[in-house]
């Protein structure tokens, strides 16, 4: 979308931060749910198909179950079987039952996981609550008030270049240690530096997919290891900054996404360079709420990784289908990169 201003050009909005994009994307007088999907017109989508040369496919998701225990309190993943020979079918049959944080392991971040703390608002002025996103049957959300998930599946889901940003390997090829569950910020002067190396060019519409080595670190990991880590709620990322922001919004990304723990480095630091609070997330707050761009978190991105390395090329058909649940709020990825 060419009409789409610039991160300094953005109108300001009543009570909200420098770079609120609420509005840009409405359409006809409607408020729009969509964020910066809007930037996947048809054409876009069209030349995303280019990608495909080799005929192979890589799977980004995570073992549902890879955490043993999911951090800020969440659910691990409990897997039920059923055997129809224990009911009056008597048949040998099976089924199964899930029960999940959908925040747990690879997953969207949607536009209303986080809030403006201050005004209680979401992406576009949104007022979503715990009452309203419980959609039952013949309750759902059919208008679009609420920029919930499942409202992709009107989009066709999430089809789009995808590029990855090795900085594992980057750091793994220079020398640069670091502590996968600390704060350790990756910045944009080296994403710049590395998508140059990779010979990757960003284009609008582009899903960015960032390797910090996070999941490979943690399913190392005993579960009682795993569990002290994420108690800790420390996780490298990108530099978490309004500055930061700037750059992806002004980038024209569809989404970013990756495999840490929520994108960002977190908790965010301070000028001194001591941890801020947590309610300091600087890209939860501009993507999610002002931007309306979906954050993808805890990607598995070791296998596109390889691939990449191995095809000297690091740009991809990009898929992703959320579940199709009124008034979701996270959603597990099931995304593919293909070839």
């Amino acid at each position: 979308m060419t009409d789409v201003p610039n991160f300094e050009d953005l109108p300001e909005v009543e009570g909200m931060p420098k770079g609120c994009a609420w509005g840009v994307f409405d359409k006809e007088g409607k408020k729009d749910v969509y964020g910066t999907l809007n930037h996947l017109t048809p054409g876009v989508v069209k030349s995303a198909y280019s990608e495909l040369k080799e005929g192979v496919s890589v799977s980004l998701n995570w073992p549902l179950g890879a955490i043993s225990t999911p951090g800020f309190g969440r659910t691990p993943l409990k897997h039920k079987i059923l055997s129809f020979m224990d009911t009056p079918a008597k048949v040998h049959s099976f089924d199964d039952e899930l029960e999940f944080n959908t925040q747990s392991s690879s997953q969207w971040d949607g536009l209303c996981h986080y809030l403006h703390q201050a005004s209680v608002r979401g992406y576009n002025g949104s007022r979503p609550t715990k009452e309203g996103l419980v959609q039952d049957y013949g309750n759902e959300d059919h208008e679009q008030k609420i920029p919930t998930l499942n409202h992709w599946h009107k989009r066709g889901g999430l089809v789009a270049r995808g590029v990855l940003i090795d900085y594992k390997a980057y750091a793994d090829e220079n020398g640069i240690e670091y502590d996968p569950f600390s704060n350790h910020e990756i910045t944009t002067d080296v994403i710049e530096a590395i998508a140059k190396r990779q010979g990757v060019q960003f284009k609008p519409g582009d899903v960015l997919l960032i390797r910090s080595g996070f999941t490979e670190a943690l399913e190392d990991l005993s579960g009682a290891e795993q569990k002290l880590k994420m108690a800790s709620h420390h996780s490298c990322g990108i530099q978490s900054s309004p500055d930061v922001a700037k750059w992806i919004w002004n980038h024209r990304f569809a989404a970013a996404a990756g495999d840490a723990l929520g994108l960002e480095a977190m908790p965010s630091k301070k000028p001194d360079g001591s941890d801020a609070a947590f309610d300091q997330v600087h890209l939860h707050l501009h993507l999610l709420v002002l931007f309306g761009m979906p954050i993808g978190e805890l990607w598995d991105l070791k296998a596109l990784s390889q691939k990449c390395k191995e095809l000297g090329k690091y740009s991809f058909l990009l898929t992703s289908v959320p579940l199709n649940v009124p008034g979701l709020v996270a959603s597990p990825v099931n995304a593919l990169a293909l070839f």
